[in-house]
């Protein structure tokens, strides 16, 4: 089942790479790149914009996880009816005035980020493709549907040219990713596209994640190596309150970087209580 396919004509793909490249550059402190990659996301993802309702075809699907199939088949009939009302000559404008863009204040190159839910992104594109013969779209829903019923597990990598990879590896993988806990990517990747939903996943994120924090620090105090320095006493109750008074705070790249650093104490506590 072999169709002609090209990324930078996934909308999807071209959020990912966005998203990845600004979280990169959240990291590597270059906060021109940042912003860069947030005036783009700004510009073209607008809520009125074309982009971003093509973009919600594909995150209604690709987003979805262990679901009944009878669900997953209402969504899919759903998602492909607002991607067919959907003017294509002007997708295809807007697509390529965002390809020029992240070309001219990127790189070319950023389409080559390793995105690792990548087939799926390709199984959709060419699912909803007007090009494809009637039992190749019958498969390609099938391989869509498996993929939003089964329990959410490890994305099957799609087998990209070995450049592809290590050109982000180098960039990003090696340095960074093996180093951030589950939660710091989550919240990292959420901030990036918050600028696209007005930060409603990344806030709904954000209530979750403070919480569980706070009460890992409060669990922390229990622990002999904390409540016998009255210094880490001391210095937990500080973080606690810190957090606290972030229920009221919009959050920003100050507060970001903040409960990084906390996740990553809770994670070194919950390690050397498992080592104890």
């Amino acid at each position: 089942m072999k169709t002609k396919y090209n990324k930078k004509r996934n909308t999807a793909f071209i959020f990912e790479v966005l998203i990845r490249e600004g979280t990169s550059a959240i990291l590597q402190g270059d906060h021109d790149r940042k912003n860069t990659v947030v005036k783009l996301v700004k510009k073209h993802f607008t809520p009125d914009s074309v982009l971003y309702k093509h973009l919600q075809c594909y995150q209604s699907l690709y987003e979805t996880s262990g679901l009944e199939r009878k669900t997953c088949e209402k969504i899919m009939r759903e998602a492909k009816l607002a991607h067919r009302v959907l003017d294509p000559h002007g997708l295809f404008v807007s697509q390529t005035d965002l390809i020029k863009d992240v070309n001219k204040e990127l790189e070319p190159s950023v389409f080559n980020n390793f995105v690792p839910n990548y087939k799926s992104l390709a199984n959709i594109h060419k699912m909803f493709s007007t090009k494809i013969s009637p039992k190749n779209s019958v498969m390609l829903e099938e391989l869509v549907l498996e993929h939003m019923s089964r329990v959410e597990e490890d994305e099957e990598q799609l087998e990209i040219d070995n450049v592809v990879v290590e050109s982000f590896v180098d960039k990003f993988n090696t340095k960074y990713d093996s180093k951030l806990l589950a939660e710091q990517k989550q919240l990292l990747n959420l901030y990036i596209s918050s600028f696209v939903d007005n930060s409603l996943e990344l806030k709904m994120y954000l209530n979750e994640e403070i919480g569980r924090l706070k009460e890992k620090l409060r669990e922390s105090k229990n622990h002999e190596n904390v409540s016998s320095d009255d210094s880490m006493v001391e210095k937990t109750e500080q973080v606690l309150e810190l957090l606290e008074d972030y229920k009221n705070i919009e959050a920003d790249q100050s507060m970001l970087l903040t409960i990084l650093k906390v996740q990553q104490l809770v994670g070194e506590i919950e390690d050397n209580a498992s080592s104890d």
